[in-house]
């Protein structure tokens, strides 16, 4: 669609020889939670890879921003404006908050290497943990230290994998409170992967309900409902 910072149309994946994305269309606009659902197994987090340049897709087309993407890493596509977070976080247990915080600046100029504080009114406790090495953190605070990160490198598109798998009830809400805050400035497109059902509806503006490797079924949150969604989604 036109609106949409990002498109892909007839995406592709392969782990050697196994097709795990089959054809898929869809698309992420700025100012809304684009939700990626179903069950365990049918290529969600492929997909985030195959977004974020961690795995090369195979096929098919992928506009950003206006702009035909081609086959680029994890670097490549971050300078470009898309940042990752990875299931299980993927932060430097023996690096500090703010160091992890910093290995952000890598694809960004010099000029803009800085840490914003619009960081730690999302995320209060990193400001008071900055000298802590992450892997002395709670998951919850690893959670958000990761996205965190993510944000350092000013995304145009975020991409979120589960982000509330193994994390306190607090921490999901925090968290939750966070995502609404970034979608309301209207200048970002977050894309989540989650199987926490109420919390992906509730925060979610549009919906992709994958099942092996293709989408089932999609829409915006009015054209589909609770009921709709938790059919198709359920095993």
């Amino acid at each position: 669609m036109a609106d949409d910072i990002l498109n892909v149309e007839g995406l592709t994946l392969h782990y050697g020889g196994s097709q795990i994305l089959n054809g898929i269309d869809m698309g992420a606009r700025l100012g809304e939670v684009t939700c990626i659902m179903g069950t365990n197994g049918v290529g969600k987090t492929s997909l985030l890879k195959a977004l974020s340049g961690t795995h090369p897709r195979s096929g098919g087309t992928y506009m950003l921003a206006g702009e035909t993407i081609g086959k680029l890493g994890a670097y490549d596509m971050a300078r470009r404006g898309v940042g990752y977070v990875p299931q299980g976080r993927d932060i430097f247990p023996f690096l500090t908050v703010e160091e992890n915080l910093e290995t952000g600046f890598a694809c960004l100029p010099r000029s803009e290497r800085h840490l914003p504080d619009d960081i730690f009114d999302l995320f209060p406790i990193l400001k008071e943990f900055m000298p802590r090495r992450g892997g002395d953190l709670s998951g919850g605070q690893q959670q958000q230290l990761a996205i965190a990160r993510a944000l350092i490198t000013k995304p145009k598109v975020l991409l979120l994998d589960e982000p509330t798998e193994g994390i306190q009830p607090n921490v999901i809400q925090q968290i939750g409170e966070a995502i609404r805050l970034l979608r309301s400035k209207g200048d970002i497109a977050i894309i989540l992967v989650e199987q926490y059902f109420s919390f992906a509806f509730d925060l979610g503006d549009r919906f992709y309900v994958i099942e092996r490797g293709a989408v089932k079924l999609n829409g915006d949150k009015d054209s589909l409902t609770s009921d709709q969604l938790a059919e198709s989604t359920a095993i």
